[in-house]
C-alpha cells in the first residue's frame, strides 16, 4: 500500500496539516470506456419504491451510493464498477431524483432522505448478511450520508463523503449541481428562466450540468454524455421531478442554516466510523475551503484533495478515488485507519 498527501493549494496548506492518505496497490479492473449497462430495477422499502442500480461484485461486503442534488444512480456508474470486486454495489435514485418517485407528503428535507436511506441500510443489511455497509456520498448525498452514519454507525462500517454540502456562506442557487432549476422556482427571476429551460434540449442541460461540476468538461465522455443526455429527456416527462429539485434546493439552504445540534459541523463531530472526505481543488459548487474542517471535524476523518477535478471526483477521477477508497478499506480491517 502506498501512501499520498493531500495539499489543497499553497494558502490552504498554511493553514491545515498536510494528511497522509493510504493509496491501495491492489489491482483494480479496467475500465476500458464501457458505459457498464446495468439496468435499474424498483426496490420496495419501508412501502417507498427507490429506483436501485445493483452493481454485481463481492458478497463479502456491500457499498452503498448515494448521489447529490439534481444528480442520480448513473453518478456511480465507474466507481461503483472499479470497486465491484471487493464490494457489491447498490447506487440509489433519492426520492424526486432519478426514476424514484417521491410518496405523497414527502418533505425532501435533509433528514427525511436521511430516513429513506436508513430504512434502505436496514434492509440490505439483512438482506446480504454483511452487518453494514461501506456508505459512500457525494455534494447533497454526501451531507445524507454523514446524517445516516451519526445516527445509525452500527450500519456503516465506513464512510466516503465527495465534496458533501456542508454549511457554505455563499448561499447562491446559480452554484447547485442543477443551477437553472433553482433559479426557475425563485421570485420575480423564475418566470424567464423557465422559458429558456423549455427552450433547451437534453444534451444542452446535460451539458449545462457539466461545465458546472467538472473541473475539464472536455474529459466528459461521449458515453457518459450519451446516459445523462438520455436520463434528461426520461425525466421531463415526469412531473414530479422539477418540485422535488427545488424543494431539496432550498432544503439544503435551510440546513445551512441550522444552528446548535442541528447544524451539519456538529452532526459532523459525532460521527465515530472511519471517514474518507475527498474534495476537487477546483469545485466551483462547494468550496474545497470547507474540506479541511470536515476532515478535522470528523473524529476519525482524512482528507485527500484532487487536483484539477471539480465537484463530481466519482466521476472525474474514479480511478483515483477508488484507490483512496479501498486504501481506506484495507486499512480498516487491518486497524490502522
Amino acid at each position: 500500500m502506498s501512501t499520498s498527501y493531500s495539499r489543497p493549494n499553497a494558502a490552504a496548506a498554511r493553514r491545515t496539516p498536510i494528511t497522509q492518505i493510504p493509496l491501495s496497490d491492489t489491482p483494480l479492473p479496467s475500465l476500458d470506456g464501457e458505459r457498464h449497462p446495468w439496468a435499474g430495477v424498483q426496490e420496495t422499502v419501508g412501502g417507498l419504491r427507490l429506483h436501485v442500480r445493483r452493481t454485481p461484485g463481492s458478497d463479502a461486503a456491500a457499498a452503498v451510493y448515494i448521489h447529490g442534488l439534481g444528480g442520480s444512480s448513473t453518478n456511480w456508474t465507474d466507481l461503483s464498477a472499479l470497486l465491484s470486486p471487493f464490494a457489491a454495489g447498490a447506487s440509489v435514485d433519492l426520492p424526486g431524483f432519478g426514476f424514484s418517485e417521491p410518496e405523497a407528503g414527502f418533505s425532501f428535507t435533509m433528514d427525511a432522505h436521511a430516513d429513506v436511506v436508513v430504512k434502505y441500510l436496514e434492509q440490505l443489511v439483512k438482506e446480504s448478511g454483511t452487518g453494514s455497509v461501506h456508505l459512500l456520498g457525494n455534494s447533497m448525498g454526501g451531507a445524507i450520508a454523514l446524517l445516516t452514519a451519526a445516527r445509525r454507525p452500527d450500519l456503516v462500517r465506513t464512510l466516503t463523503l465527495i465534496s458533501p454540502a456542508m454549511p457554505d456562506r455563499r448561499p447562491d442557487p446559480r452554484r447547485m449541481s442543477d443551477p437553472m432549476m433553482a433559479l426557475a422556482y425563485l421570485p420575480f427571476v423564475g418566470r424567464g428562466v423557465r422559458r429558456r429551460m423549455a427552450s433547451m434540449g437534453p444534451r444542452e442541460r446535460a451539458m449545462q450540468v457539466i461545465r458546472l461540476c467538472f473541473a475539464e468538461p472536455e474529459a466528459f465522455t461521449e458515453s457518459r454524455l450519451t446516459d445523462l443526455s438520455e436520463e434528461h429527456s426520461a425525466r421531463a416527462g415526469l412531473t414530479w421531478a422539477a418540485p422535488a429539485l427545488a424543494r431539496s434546493t432550498f432544503a439544503i439552504f435551510r440546513a445551512w442554516g441550522a444552528r446548535g445540534s442541528a447544524s451539519l459541523w456538529r452532526t459532523a463531530s459525532t460521527v465515530t466510523v472511519p471517514t474518507l472526505v475527498v474534495w476537487g481543488i477546483h469545485d466551483r459548487v462547494i468550496s474545497v475551503r470547507r474540506a479541511a474542517r470536515t476532515a478535522r471535524t470528523l473524529p476519525h476523518g482524512r482528507l485527500l484533495v484532487l487536483p484539477r477535478t471539480g465537484h463530481v471526483a466519482q466521476m472525474e477521477r474514479p480511478i483515483a478515488v477508488a484507490k483512496a477508497v479501498l486504501g481506506m478499506w484495507e486499512t480498516v480491517e487491518t486497524g490502522t485507519w
